[in-house]
């Protein structure tokens, strides 16, 4: 029992019952808005229609002046199917599908409405869905307009004032039907009409005002090339900032634990960090620049300044043993920035997790194809992000990018080799593709 003296599972159906019911009616309160906003969108397409359709009559009358006196409601059909070409031919007049698509996402609800286009038409395969869709929308619009002008007033007459049976009888013979219930049924005629065509339209809005095939696979590229320039743009930041960053945190740690007993190696520990960061501020611009979609002053750094990033690796406690064979000044500029990143993430690396180790650097050209070898012995094994970083991933997609091949793991002797191979022909290409994405 609770505090109303009413059993428990009583009163936990009774509040399943009120939920449920509250459920139906806030259902039946967003199924009414939507019909009543297709309606609208309905008596906005017969508001169209007018134009056309007082053109047509006019014609219509001075063509056909017998016919359009004498059975109306034939004149009336003629103007209106003389109306719907000159509505089509609207509907070819690019911007149409702009506006149309702005109007019509209130047929539609969540994704169904995002997939109309606002954009304006700028093909003819667009430009003929959307007149297909001007002209549907116009011709639905003048019906339901037209009934909602004429059943309305009917049902009022039919329900107050006293009716001739002369009428019943020709639409229902000897026994018609009593005037309430021709009215209840004018208006669920009404009603349908309202349902059915704007369900009508609300599916036909997708295939019509939707993107072309055309333009859907020139989003996917413009979506691809969008992606491309941020996963560069990640992997600049990565590799510059990052290298700057684990540089400087390994030279600050070495320069707090001996401040007291070795000024003088923390001083040029110090003077090691100042010419890091103003390094990594000159590479942070550059990065800037592919930011603001600006081509950044020099292209950023290359194998030219290689010895400046041994020497920053150098005072960080890596000292590396370089050989660079001859030949290299001659890459292309996009090769060589690459090429350079992944020696620069290699280094890194080697900070972060083996620590203040010797390495060994290997660059070659033989045979048409660039090799990178970069090798160090197991160190103090830092600790490392669960998961890992974004250092190999990003080696790779710069390796793919250049049409090579690339490998990184332990080797034979307990350390660490990153090797890669790049393909200089396949590399000019993909450097191209690379830097025009």
């Amino acid at each position: 029992m609770d505090s109303a003296g009413l059993p428990t599972p009583v009163r936990r159906r009774s509040v399943l019952h009120g939920l449920r019911a509250a459920r139906r009616a806030s259902r039946a309160a967003q199924y009414g808005r939507r019909v009543a906003l297709r309606w609208v969108h309905l008596v906005l397409g017969g508001a169209l229609l007018m134009p056309y359709w007082l053109l047509t009559m006019v014609v219509v009358g001075v063509l056909l002046p017998r016919t359009a006196s004498q059975h109306s409601i034939a004149g009336q059909l003629l103007a209106l199917a003389a109306a719907l070409p000159m509505a089509a031919v609207t509907g070819l007049v690019p911007v149409v599908r702009a506006l149309e698509s702005t109007a019509a996402r209130a047929l539609c609800a969540g994704t169904a409405a995002a997939r109309l286009s606002v954009l304006p038409s700028r093909s003819w395969a667009a430009r003929r869905r959307t007149a297909a869709w001007f002209t549907l929308h116009l011709f639905l619009g003048g019906v339901v307009a037209g009934m909602s002008l004429a059943i309305p007033p009917a049902v009022v007459a039919l329900l107050v004032l006293p009716t001739d049976g002369d009428w019943q009888q020709y639409w229902f013979g000897d026994h018609p039907p009593p005037a309430p219930l021709i009215a209840l049924g004018l208006a669920l005629l009404l009603a349908g009409a309202i349902v059915a065509a704007g369900a009508l339209l609300a599916r036909a809005a997708g295939p019509l005002l939707g993107p072309t095939p055309a333009e859907r696979i020139a989003a996917a590229e413009r979506r691809a090339l969008e992606l491309a320039r941020r996963n560069r743009l990640a992997r600049e930041l990565h590799d510059s900032v990052g290298h700057a960053l684990g540089a400087v945190a390994i030279q600050a740690a070495a320069a707090g634990r001996v401040l007291r007993s070795d000024p003088e190696f923390a001083a040029e520990a110090l003077a090691a960090i100042e010419a890091v960061a103003r390094d990594a501020v000159g590479e942070l611009d550059a990065v800037l620049g592919l930011l603001r979609e600006e081509e950044p002053a020099g292209g950023g750094p290359a194998l030219d300044g290689l010895d400046t990033l041994l020497r920053r690796t150098a005072s960080a406690g890596v000292a590396v043993e370089a050989r660079l064979d001859p030949g290299l000044g001659d890459l292309p500029p996009a090769i060589s920035r690459e090429v350079y990143r992944i020696v620069q993430e290699g280094l890194t690396n080697v900070l972060r997790h083996a620590g203040p180790v010797p390495a060994r650097l290997h660059i070659r050209i033989d045979d048409g194809k660039l090799t990178v070898d970069l090798t160090n012995p197991p160190g103090a094994g830092r600790r490392t992000r669960e998961g890992g970083g974004r250092g190999l991933p990003g080696i790779t997609e710069r390796v793919a990018a250049l049409g090579g091949t690339g490998s990184a793991g332990p080797d034979a002797a307990g350390g660490w080799r990153l090797a890669v191979r790049i393909p200089l022909a396949t590399g000019r290409a993909g450097a191209g593709q690379e830097a025009g994405a």
